[in-house]
């Protein structure tokens, strides 16, 4: 099959065109004679697989097409890149144009060379009359290269992580050269624009301190605008720490400080070697030997002279942080010195301190100092002071002693930064992260403490400069040890955070009351509920109970009284209930009042109330009921539906049921209306029972009548 990588290879500077068995191959600086060759390989392929592509269908022919549609554009005439050959040009091209690998080749002297900077590539500048360019080589193809020697240059151009570079290079070394003796003379500004990028530059300083590594050295170089950091590769037997607040001139590379989106950010020097530095004016062999200044003349009027080069000061150690700051005091004042020197010494120690001076927040300041120790003394009394006082400035980088109280930590620093309250001003008090902070953990929230430290004033840079006096804005006290924090008072147990956990248990225990209240209150209501159910119904059928009849019927005859509308009350009674007692137990008696309970409730409405009023009699309210016929077809109804056998237990229990009827319009009395029910019951049972009697006003003398002819030895008790 035709597989098109084969033939295409995707490379940095363009195309790589190849075939392995044909021995085919063109180098990525001929590349459109590659572009060629390969189309005209794809028109002779074309034609051959023609045959066989057009076997497979449509498919087949469509990629037949395909292929013969990019071999016929091999006939086409194909424009070359012209190649570049002066390193300003290829320097210059703009980002998109370098990034179409337009051929390089180009002869200069290599003007810095260093392996050590980079792990994967060399840094490596080559200058030609033209100017300068970055060559961007492999560490692997070093070979016998150095600063001086002059290359021939062949590569493409490529974008670069800020400028165009020259990338895929083949270096070959012709021989000896020389190192530019001139260069053009710029400042802090200039190089800050980025145009001198890659170019070989002359600038002038004094140098401030020096870093070694292994391999390579920097220079802080401090110019009329501004520092800057020249880096070169170290030589052996050089001691660089003598050019230490010496003028020099250097030339060298200017090369970009750059971020991920290839915008400088800032610049530093790369020059080959210490023979184009030129000392202008050289610095003190023995800077210790400097006239002693007194502390409280730094940085004054009639001392301005020597802020260019380091003075010499000494006094007593008021604080060390080693490899960072050394602060002492002498007869006048106190000053704090930054310094990368870590050589131990003791507080009340004699030091002499060299460095430069320079404008700290609210006092000068030694930078990129160094010292040695002249004696041993006692340490100095701390002075005790206000925090108000403190904020003024006059007591800045003296050792004083204020009283307050511990509010909470700074998490912005690595140091251990504690706030502290004292009167009106809140101050931090910062012991540096070379300290155990095992003891810190005593300085909690809410402690009275006594700090002891340097007074370190900052500015409000913003006002300062409206009126041009120093106006305060913060203060910070620098500890000397942990033991510069003495707890004068540990907090109450009271604390915020202590408030917090009592108040979130008081919270925890109040929801927990609340959700027991809802709880029982819930419980009470369900027991409320089940009781005032049981009072109200029957526990054996479930029906109404007598009190509950009452309380309905009189609301039923007031209303009717009031819209002048008519009620019913049926009362029924089981025929011959002892008798189903008496024969199948009173499990089957129970039994039967509860199917009766039900079958009343089935035929009755909705609206009406049907209650147990004991043993086998039930009561029926019917409320708006017009006449008796309406209440007499619903009497009719029950009479029926109790009258089908119950089944109990596989046996059929005949029933049936007695009811009397009272229907009632306008003012009637519940008890009277009870009363005349009960007498058409009792009528209805003596008609021969299983039927519905509706009372008459004459009935009840008849019963009076009836009930008196029963009462006679041997005919009481009527059987139910």
């Amino acid at each position: 099959m035709f597989c098109c990588s084969r033939i295409w290879a995707r490379q940095r500077g363009g195309y790589r065109f190849s075939h392995p068995k044909r021995g085919i191959k063109f180098s990525p600086g001929h590349r459109a004679a590659s572009y060629a060759a390969a189309l005209r390989y794809l028109r002779t392929l074309t034609f051959r697989l023609c045959p066989k592509v057009c076997g497979l269908g449509g498919l087949g022919c469509a990629l037949w097409l395909t292929l013969a549609a990019v071999a016929a554009s091999a006939e086409q005439p194909i424009a070359v890149l012209r190649t570049i050959t002066t390193a300003y040009e290829a320097h210059n091209l703009p980002t998109k144009e370098a990034a179409r690998a337009f051929p390089i080749h180009i002869q200069g002297v290599i003007t810095y060379f260093d392996q050590y900077l980079d792990k994967e590539h060399v840094a490596l500048f080559v200058h030609d009359a033209t100017g300068s360019i970055y060559v961007s080589m492999l560490a692997q193809s070093v070979g016998n290269m150095a600063v001086g020697k002059l290359v021939d240059v062949r590569g493409v151009s490529g974008p670069g992580d800020f400028a165009p570079v020259v990338a895929e290079p083949t270096v070959t070394l012709i021989g000896d050269g020389a190192l530019p003796p001139t260069a053009p003379f710029v400042g802090l500004r200039r190089l800050l624009t980025g145009l001198e990028d890659g170019q070989w530059v002359e600038v002038e300083g004094i140098v401030h301190s020096v870093f070694l590594t292994e391999h390579n050295i920097a220079l802080q170089l401090v110019m009329a605008e501004g520092t800057v950091n020249a880096v070169s590769v170290r030589e052996r037997g050089v001691d660089y720490t003598k050019l230490v607040d010496s003028k020099v001139r250097i030339r060298a590379n200017a090369a970009p400080l750059f971020n991920g989106r290839r915008q400088m950010v800032g610049v530093h020097l790369l020059f080959p070697n210490m023979s184009t530095v030129e000392v202008t004016e050289a610095g003190p062999p023995d800077p210790f030997q400097l006239r002693t200044l007194a502390i409280d003349d730094v940085s004054r009027f009639d001392q301005l002279a020597t802020l260019l080069h380091r003075i010499h000061i000494r006094g007593t150690v008021t604080l060390q942080w080693p490899g960072v700051s050394l602060c002492i005091r002498d007869a006048t004042h106190a000053l704090c010195a930054q310094t990368t020197q870590a050589t131990p010494l003791n507080v009340g120690d004699i030091a002499d301190v060299v460095g430069f001076a320079s404008a700290g927040d609210s006092a000068p300041v030694l930078t990129d100092a160094i010292y040695r120790k002249a004696g041993t003394g006692e340490p100095m009394a701390a002075l005790p002071v206000t925090a108000e006082q403190a904020l003024l400035g006059q007591h800045d980088s003296e050792l004083i002693q204020i009283d307050g109280q511990v509010i909470g930590r700074s998490l912005a620093s690595t140091d251990t930064s504690i706030m502290v309250s004292s009167g009106k001003v809140i101050f931090a008090a910062v012991l540096s992260q070379i300290f155990d902070r095992s003891q810190a953990d005593a300085w909690q929230n809410g402690s009275k403490v006594r700090i002891l430290g340097i007074c370190s004033v900052q500015l409000d840079v913003e006002r300062s400069s409206r009126g041009g006096v120093a106006i305060p804005r913060s203060l910070r006290v620098l500890l000397r040890s942990p033991e510069d924090v003495l707890v004068l008072q540990k907090p109450s147990w009271w604390t915020p955070s202590h408030a917090l956990v009592v108040l979130a248990v008081a919270l925890t225990g109040t929801l927990g009351v609340l959700c027991w209240v809802v709880v029982l209150r819930k419980r009470v209501r369900e027991s409320e509920e089940k009781f005032r159910h049981m009072a109200q119904h029957d526990a054996l059928t479930g029906l109404a109970t007598r009190r509950v009849l009452h309380d309905r019927l009189n609301v039923a005859l007031e209303r009717a009284a009031r819209y002048s509308t008519g009620l019913a009350v049926l009362m029924l009674d089981l025929d011959r209930f002892k008798a189903i007692n008496d024969t199948y137990g009173h499990h089957a008696g129970d039994e039967t009042l509860r199917l009766t309970a039900q079958r009343i409730t089935s035929v009755v409405r909705k609206s009406d109330t049907v209650a147990r009023m004991g043993g086998d009699e039930f009561v029926v309210l019917l409320p708006d009921v017009e006449n008796a016929e309406e209440a007499e077809k619903i009497a009719a109804k029950v009479v029926a539906a109790l009258s089908v056998p119950v089944l109990l237990e596989g046996r059929e229990i005949p029933v049936s049921v007695s009811v009397g009827i009272c229907a009632a319009a306008g003012a009637v009395d519940a008890d009277a209306l009870l009363r005349n029910v009960d007498t058409a019951l009792y009528r209805a049972k003596a008609g021969g029972r299983n039927c519905f009697e509706t009372f008459r006003p004459d009935m009840d003398l008849a019963q009076t009548i009836a009930g008196s002819f029963l009462m006679v030895p041997g005919l009481a008790g009527r059987t139910m």
